[in-house]
């Protein structure tokens, strides 16, 4: 807040938007919604709010950058309607969230570092124009023919096939996804986990351009950790002044 407010001070809804950068529809908006506890009423029907709108206005704006403007409504509404533990809850959530993230950019980063140079094969029965046939591939990474045809199918792996003989041959892009996703496979994640990463590394355009994604990875996850510490301080103060 822009300004020290007295707790019998009453507060025009321009008043509480200024002090927060915000627009009036935007107050009425939070207030409909059940961030913001329901307002007074003037004889006249205008809406009147006092500093407890203002600190309730405080903790939702806090909550925001480190749970999301969805979970924090829903935290503010379950602490408006006096569902405390609920609100405790949908904390929890994001924070169980938040480790998630965190362990998934560990089995990444843990991932790359297992990865071996992908090295072409001299064996000429092994290996077609560009790249490696899949048996070859398969028998390399201790794993059935099979699982790759299925890993194809999931998206995860894409090798091009030889026009001539319509045989995949694995280049060494999809030689790359394919070991990455053995990596995964073997710290436990599921195929339909796995899917949104290679996918990130594909944009990245292959895993040396991922370590700079991965370092921002690495920072987002810190800033959402610090952003849910400052909720947390201001939501408590909400708390407190509620009673």
């Amino acid at each position: 807040m822009g300004r020290n407010l007295q707790n019998g001070e009453r507060l025009r809804p321009v008043d509480l938007a200024r002090g927060h950068g915000l627009s009036t529809q935007a107050i009425r908006n939070y207030e409909e919604a059940g961030i913001l506890p329901a307002a007074d009423r003037t004889p006249h029907g205008y809406r009147t709010y006092t500093p407890l709108h203002a600190r309730a206005l405080d903790a939702f704006l806090a909550l925001v950058p480190g749970h999301g403007h969805h979970t924090a409504t829903s935290i503010m509404r379950a602490v408006n309607e006096g569902a405390v533990d609920e609100a405790f809850r949908l904390i929890d959530g994001s924070h169980a969230q938040l480790l998630d993230d965190r362990r998934t950019l560990q089995a990444v980063e843990s991932a790359l570092r297992d990865l071996a140079p992908t090295t072409p094969t001299p064996d000429p029965t092994a290996s077609g124009p560009g790249g490696t046939f899949i048996g070859p591939l398969a028998e390399e990474l201790g794993l059935r023919p099979a699982t790759l045809r299925k890993w194809e199918r999931a998206g995860l792996v894409r090798p091009p096939r030889d026009p001539l003989t319509g045989y995949r041959v694995y280049d060494e892009a999809a030689v790359r996804d394919a070991r990455l996703t053995h990596q995964l496979r073997r710290g436990g994640y599921l195929l339909e986990q796995i899917a949104p990463l290679i996918a990130q590394v594909r944009a990245a355009g292959g895993l040396e351009p991922l370590e700079a994604a991965l370092r921002d990875w690495h920072g987002r996850l810190s800033a959402r950790g610090r952003a849910m510490l400052a909720g947390a301080a201001e939501l408590e103060a909400y708390l407190r002044e509620r009673g």
